[in-house]
């Protein structure tokens, strides 16, 4: 493999995008392509016990990680695969099921072998039972395989699935990845996307008569030369209803998205259907609606990575939208990434 000079190629990246040049994120940049012009032979893997996997990176929200690490990973020439660790962990769980046999976690981990030498795990977050059981097993399997990690996130590995059930079962994943990663964190003063905020942000507020007429206004003008279509999703079982619909513009409450027993798989498949989607009345979260809070965290995190643009009425300013104390910390990336996506497309 010839070795990429990444601090070159990034501050030429910076100067074609226009970003500013930040040493902090440079010293992550040199960090990554010591990283990933390391070879995994097996035999460097068993004398040397500095080898590390993983690459961890995680940082507070808007700080540039997700865009430092698809700078990398296209620069990279290996046979990788990039993917949202949500629609990673769904893949998963259909092939165990698929498989219904105890060796399915040995037998999936192979198959990424046989195809990837790298893999990329975006918005990496533990927030159900279920994948906290299983992801030591997994991901034990996946460095015994050599296959080099890149993770971002919000969290150190330490406070990964805090306050979950049954932690405990969980702890031997932490020490697992701890042990087998570099675990960085970038940190920067400001968050880029709530930079960008402009006039022509389509966000409105509090929830009233002429926040409707702007909604309808808005939605109107969108709206004006498609064909309204009706629209069911169906996912194992589940039916999610779109009243309306047209030709990739989709329109909800908040309640119809986030009340209803949907998941990341649901988010997914509406994701497929849509490039706009209006989200109505998103109300202030405490400790009564954390669930919901947690869904509309999923939704966000499952529409920002496949670019869907959105228009938002809210009972609040979204620099004011309450939070759950559970859930606190995640939403702090949800209300960055609104701010990116209800901008305009001409801003």
């Amino acid at each position: 493999m010839i070795k990429i000079n990444f601090k070159k190629k990034f501050e030429e990246f910076c100067k074609s995008k226009k970003y500013e040049k930040n040493e902090k994120q440079i010293e992550i940049v040199n960090l990554l392509e010591k990283f990933l012009n390391n070879k995994t032979k097996s035999l460097l893997f068993f004398k040397n016990r500095n080898f590390k996997s993983c690459f961890y990176l995680h940082g507070n929200v808007g700080v540039g990680k997700t865009m430092i690490l698809n700078f990398a990973y296209d620069l990279i020439k290996l046979n990788k695969m990039k993917s949202h660790f949500n629609e990673f962990m769904i893949k998963f769980h259909d092939f165990r099921h698929e498989k219904k046999d105890d060796k399915s976690i040995l037998q999936f981990v192979k198959e990424l072998k046989n195809k990837y030498e790298l893999i990329y795990l975006d918005e990496f977050q533990v927030t159900n039972i279920v994948d906290a059981m299983i992801l030591g097993k997994l991901f034990e399997k996946i460095f015994l395989e050599e296959i080099k990690v890149i993770i971002s996130t919000n969290t150190k590995i330490n406070e990964l699935y805090k306050d979950g059930l049954q932690r405990e079962q969980f702890l031997p994943f932490i020490n697992i990845i701890e042990k087998n990663s570099i675990q960085k964190e970038l940190l920067l003063d400001d968050d880029y996307r709530i930079q960008k905020k402009d006039k022509n942000q389509k966000i409105f507020y509090p929830i009233n008569e002429k926040t409707l007429f702007n909604i309808n206004q808005n939605f109107r003008v969108l709206t004006r030369n498609l064909k309204k279509d009706e629209k069911s999703i169906n996912t194992k079982g589940r039916k999610l209803k779109i009243n309306n619909y047209y030709e990739g513009v989709a329109r909800f409450d908040f309640r119809e998205l986030c009340d209803e027993n949907l998941g990341a798989e649901d988010y997914l498949n509406l994701a497929n259907i849509c490039n706009h989607i209006f989200i109505e009345e998103i109300p202030n979260f405490d400790e009564n609606n954390s669930n919901q809070q947690l869904r509309f965290i999923t939704l966000i995190d499952i529409l920002y990575d496949k670019k869907i643009t959105l228009t938002l009425s809210l009972e609040s300013e979204l620099k004011k939208i309450s939070s759950s104390k559970k859930h606190s910390k995640t939403f702090k990336r949800t209300v960055s990434r609104l701010y990116e996506m209800t901008l305009s497309k001409n801003s």
